[in-house]
């Protein structure tokens, strides 16, 4: 099996130095590339095509979420994943990088071995949000007020009441075995209704499906 290629992308020397060392030593990762800049960044992912970005969200030239979204959308780029790493633990940073199109969110204070397997976790098509990132996600989405969303009924038009269900229990972090054990089903069947989830709502990855939970007004409010 070839390894998860990554690219590290980060304004410090130090920094990207360090996450490529510890990419590097890891068993089925390897590092591709290295981008100090936004602009860099999307240059890079367009060049090496790798699996997984990780990407640090203050950079200069171009931010972090700016890059994300190109990277995201881009025609020879788009299958890529994008993993956001930073020292800040939550602001609007998070949702603008979800919405941007990346598939996790993780603090740079993350163990190693914890931001290693959610490397392997990104590449794998799933998305990861650290759980005190989730807690944290959820609180201010249902602190906040929404503005100009789309009412329930158009963002989940055609989705079952079953499909609903798993949306929402999605949407309060459960996994796909904790979300058979709730429902009742097997882990196949929770697989299905999630591949149709995320057809029905144009959503990249689970991480998107918890936007739409919220911003649909099914979770939370």
């Amino acid at each position: 099996m070839a390894d998860v290629r990554v690219l590290v992308a980060d304004d410090q020397a130090l920094v990207r130095g360090s996450f490529g060392m510890l990419v590097d030593s890891a068993e089925g990762l390897t590092v591709v590339g290295e981008a100090a800049t936004g602009v860099d960044a999307v240059a890079a992912a367009r060049r090496h095509r790798p699996d997984v970005v990780l990407m640090d969200v203050r950079m200069p030239e171009m931010d972090g979420i700016e890059a994300t979204r190109l990277i995201c959308t881009g025609p020879e780029t788009r299958e890529v994943r994008v993993l956001i790493l930073t020292t800040f633990d939550l602001d609007d940073y998070v949702f603008s990088a979800l919405r941007a199109g990346a598939s996790g969110f993780l603090l740079k204070d993350t163990p190693p071995s914890e931001l290693l397997s959610a490397i392997r976790i990104v590449a794998a098509g799933d998305a990861l949000l650290a759980p005190k990132v989730t807690r944290r996600l959820i609180d201010e989405f249902t602190r906040r007020p929404r503005h100009g969303n789309r009412p329930l009924a158009a963002i989940l038009d055609g989705v079952t009441d079953r499909e609903r269900e798993v949306l929402l229990l999605i949407a309060r972090g459960l996994s796909n075995t904790e979300l058979a054990a709730e429902l009742h089903l097997s882990l196949a069947t929770v697989k299905t209704h999630i591949g149709r989830l995320l057809a029905k709502l144009g959503a990249r990855d689970r991480a998107q499906l918890v936007i739409a939970a919220y911003e649909s007004g099914l979770a939370g409010r």
